[in-house]
């Protein structure tokens, strides 16, 4: 009788549900690949802290800031059912691999997990940066402990963007608006996009013209265009000639104005058409090398401009990929290659375009940037030999086709030969009437060898000013030979303002600036774009108004903590932790109490000393004389002052889709001119005798009584009567709104009728648009104009149908996916009362900002519905009655008091971040800690239990 061998299992916690699903199939039996979905534990807000704590040193910040900011973590309720879950497979395993990703804050995940699950077995942190059998393969191999220098600098991070966030956006609160937020990265984000549109605000326009001109062979063959660059020996102003004020730069340079541009483009088109020679031949070499392989940063800029996709947009694409196993790891800031992919791509270059395409020796990349941690390889295909974008053109939707294209490009261009051409400089001379001389220049570059260019060429962001360099063909001439005019036309030109920020070229700022992470940047941005600081048009970020006043609030007040210099020296700090070199207490010490050694004031004494803020003078941007914009709790709106002694400020609305530099003082005049004086008698009412008006209000135009005034004088307390008013429909206009129409308005809800048992039916507008009422049932209109023509037989005809939630008629779905992977039910598309979302019948996810309805494919929604039952349902609100009083109890006695206390001076369990063997869990401790809990009642020791309910 034989008996066989059991076989160790093994569990593997990953991050996401599609990571898990891909390892699992490289791994084969004997593992079980399960996803924690992110983080399970993070610092809770005060208002969620146990209520034994809230007034304690936790109370603040859910960190205790004079007990070296000992943070207190709390299990996220969405995620007690995973963590079972994941406890309840611990209990099988023989070893734990921790997976997740490879950055800083996959290793605090990791750490977080350690600390949760206690495990008792062997511990092994696995890290790779691709998906691919062979990299779970050599992961396996090749395992390490948790780095708990990465953790301190994610865990200092938290810590410090607590400390701002909750320490600043309070006073944005009291004075700007409730429901705002700062950020050690967000607000210089967003005070970059605000500074960039006061340069446009101050911007004064120049006009200049120059030719339009082809010149050409004596016979006119041949042609090429050229550049007027002197007259009579003096340099003709371009655009880049002027500043921003309008002035030339340099007074030496001749600016052409339009008459002088016309005389000029009849002259050679008449008598000097012949009269040209060719003054100077300039050729030189022209060589030209491939872009690096992509970061996350130039990956973002990359799939921006030429993709159009957000920066939120390309890295969910990008994560996915990954996640496929289609691409390495997608947060790196290095753009070095291995020798593998080094390898694989000079192999396919010479497959796809020839031998004569590669150079002789690899090309290696380092990063420009100080800061770029170069510890994962660049963005590129993952595998040890590359798949083209044709063989997986099947396998993958839209946009992650694009994407993984656009990557395989650039990484096979990085490897291949440089472009080879020549860039020629032809000089012309023109002799005009009365002894007067033209100059003009023509330069073109001629590619001869395309080397990477035949696979791919890097995008550049839009330019201040016009460039018409590129490959272009120029005759061969020589010095001395005639040339001839084929066309010349005056042409007119205005400066441009400062062009604004893209997503690309923000990130492209604050990566050169060296302020936060490329891995960071994307959920910066739609954070501005979230709260309201920055909209887009087009591609372009425009600051709002309210930007403007918390930029200027933060610059006055906390100028440090928005200056970009003190902000990337931060980063390069919490870089100076994850290596070990900075202890990561001390260092918050010094940002929060401040640091005499370095002159450094801390926030704490900031916030302390703020003094008194003008709030009005921090909302109000001056745009003319007696003209100001504020900004209020309902939106921006023009003040402008009375002429009228005594007599308060008229108010006038700014419609939503006016940039701020757009708001002149022409614009700002047409705008006080177009809403009159505010309110517009219509007439009186002749039912109330009451004089009717139509205004302008917070909410949109809308028509109002004027109530007379009382002749007595009310009673206290008693309530004031209301006029009647009625909002306007969206086909009226405030302006030509008559009488009859107002009192429409004035006289709903109409009654269209009654039912069969005398019930009315009324019909009325709402927040949601026009509706039907008959007791506590609701029907939706289709438009506005039913309210005054809709019959009672239509009326009862509605109510006769079946009442569809949320009063929709159930729709088709928008689009059929396919079966779930986890509860086999079939997935599908719909379109809710909040946007589009998935759904198998039973769970429902709505889809995030990026994630469009024709892009949108099974593995992303079975990731939306698997993060979605990770939360578990909603919590309902309750609502408690009071409980009747009763008589006070007796007062606690001393050793009671003194037993709860010290049950809430119990502190969590900082466990060790490194892992002392393979066989037990490693415990976070600190040595001064150690010291420390000796000599305090509220020890902190490697045996007391965590702050984790």
């Amino acid at each position: 009788m034989t008996t066989t061998e059991k076989k160790p299992r093994r569990l593997v916690i990953v991050e996401s549900p599609t990571k898990a699903r891909t390892i699992v199939g490289y791994l084969g039996d004997g593992y079980d690949v399960e996803a924690s979905v992110g983080h399970i534990r993070d610092l809770p807000t005060p208002s969620e802290l146990p209520a034994d704590m809230k007034k304690g040193p936790y109370g603040k910040f859910a960190v205790d800031v004079d007990n070296n900011f000992d943070p207190y973590y709390r299990i996220d309720p969405g995620k007690k059912k995973k963590v079972t879950e994941l406890k309840r497979l611990l209990k099988d395993a023989d070893e734990l691999y921790l997976a997740t990703d490879e950055d800083r804050e996959g290793e605090a995940i990791a750490w977080h997990l350690l600390e949760v699950l206690k495990p008792k077995i062997p511990v092994k942190r696995m890290v790779f940066h691709e998906i691919t059998p062979e990299a779970i393969e050599r992961a396996l191999e090749n395992t390490r402990e948790i780095d708990t220098s990465l953790v301190d600098a994610q865990e200092t991070r938290r810590i410090l963007d607590r400390l701002y966030g909750y320490e600043v956006s309070p006073v944005l609160w009291r004075k700007i608006r409730a429901g705002l937020s700062a950020g050690r990265v967000q607000s210089v984000a967003t005070r970059l996009v605000v500074e960039r549109e006061r340069e446009r605000m101050a911007f004064v326009p120049a006009d200049y013209w120059d030719l339009d001109i082809d010149l050409g062979l004596p016979d006119g063959t041949n042609p090429f265009a050229a550049n007027l660059t002197t007259l009579d020996g003096s340099r003709v102003a371009s655009g880049r000639d002027f500043n921003d004020k309008g002035e030339l730069k340099n007074t030496s340079t001749t600016i052409v104005d339009q008459a002088r541009a016309e005389s000029l483009a009849a002259e050679l088109n008449g008598s000097a058409k012949n009269a040209l020679t060719v003054t100077a031949v300039e050729s030189k070499p022209y060589s030209r090398r491939p872009a690096a392989p992509f970061t996350t940063s130039t990956l973002q800029q990359e799939a921006g401009r030429k993709l159009r996709m957000s920066a939120r947009q390309a890295m969910r694409t990008a994560q996915s990929l990954y996640e496929h196993g289609y691409i390495t790891y997608m947060r790196t800031d290095s753009s070095a290659l291995s020798g593998q992919a080094i390898a694989a791509a000079r192999k396919q270059v010479t497959e796809l375009y020839g031998p004569e395409f590669v150079p002789q020796s690899p090309r290696q990349y380092a990063s420009k940037q100080k800061s770029a941690q170069e510890a994962h390889e660049a963005i590129r295909p993952a595998g040890d030999s590359f798949r083209t974008p044709a063989q997986v053109s099947k396998q993958l939707n839209g946009d992650e086709f694009r994407l993984y294209d656009l990557i395989w490009k650039r990484t096979v261009a990085s490897q291949m030969s440089d472009a080879k051409g020549k860039t020629a400089t032809i000089k012309v001379s023109a002799a005009l009437a009365h002894g007067h001389e033209a100059g003009f220049s023509a330069s073109g570059t001629v590619i001869t060898f395309r080397g990477f260019l035949a696979a791919y060429e890097e995008g550049q962001d839009a330019s201040r000013y016009d460039t018409k360099s590129g490959e272009s063909r120029l005759p061969q001439v020589e010095e001395g030979q005639s040339l001839s005019v084929v066309k010349a036309e005056a042409d007119g030109h205005t400066t441009a303002p400062p062009p604004r920020f893209t997503e690309a070229s923000l990130v492209k700022q604050l990566e050169e600036l060296g302020i936060g992470r490329p891995s960071t940047y994307a959920a910066t941005i739609s954070v501005i774009q979230d709260r309201g600081y920055v909209t887009t048009r087009g591609n372009a970020l425009v600051p709002s108004w309210l930007a403007f006043s918390v930029v200027r609030l933060l610059e006055e007040h906390f100028t440090g903590l928005v200056d970009y210099a003190f902000t990337a020296d931060l980063e390069s700090e919490l870089d100076r932790i994850a290596m070990g070199e900075e202890d990561r207490n001390d260092w918050l010490a010094g940002f929060y109490f401040g640091d005499k050694d370095q002159d450094r004031e801390g926030l704490k004494a900031i916030v302390d000393d703020l003094g008194d803020i003008d709030a009005r003078e921090v909302n109000t941007v001056a745009i003319s004389e007696g003209v100001n914009l504020r900004v209020g709790r309902y939106g921006p709106y023009l003040e402008v002052a009375s002429e009228k002694e005594g007599e308060d400020p008229k108010r006038v609305s700014v419609p939503d889709d006016l940039a701020p530099d757009e708001l002149t003082a022409a614009k700002a005049a047409e705008l006080i001119e177009s809403q009159g004086d505010g309110d517009r008698e219509l007439g009186v009412d002749p039912e109330t005798g009451h004089t009717i008006v139509a205004k302008n209000g917070r909410f949109g135009p809308y028509v109002s009584e004027v109530l007379p005034e009382p002749e007595e004088k009310p009673k206290r307390g008693a309530k004031k009567p209301k006029p009647r008013t009625g909002s306007l429909f969206k086909s009226m206009d405030l302006n030509s709104i008559d009488l009859e129409t107002a009192l429409k308005l004035l006289s709903l809800p109409r009654v269209v009728g009654q039912d069969e048992e005398g019930t009315d039916i009324t019909a009325q507008n709402g927040r949601y648009g026009p509706y039907l009422k008959k007791g506590t049932d609701s029907r939706s209109l289709t438009d506005e104009e039913q309210i005054f023509n809709i019959t009672l037989e239509e009326a009862l005809k509605i109510y006769s149908e079946p009442k569809q939630r949320g009063g929709r008629r159930a729709a088709a779905p928008l689009k059929e996916l396919g079966e779930d992977p986890e509860t086999k039910k079939p997935v599908v598309v719909k379109d809710g009362r909040f946007g589009p979302y998935v759904t198998d019948g039973e769970t429902n996810a709505t889809l995030r900002k990026d994630d469009s309805v024709e892009a949108v494919t099974l593995e992303r929604a079975a990731t939306l519905l698997a993060e979605k039952r990770a939360k578990g349902p909603a919590k309902k609100k309750t609502t408690t009655r009071k409980a009747p009083a009763k008589k006070a109890p007796a007062k606690k006695t001393t050793a009671a008091k003194t037993t709860a206390a010290k049950t809430t001076a119990a502190k969590k369990t900082t466990a060790s971040k490194s892992t002392a063997s393979k066989t037990t869990a490693a415990k976070k401790t600190t040595a001064s800690k150690s010291t420390a809990s000796k000599t305090t009642a509220a020890k902190k020791t490697s045996t007391a239990k965590p702050k984790t309910p």
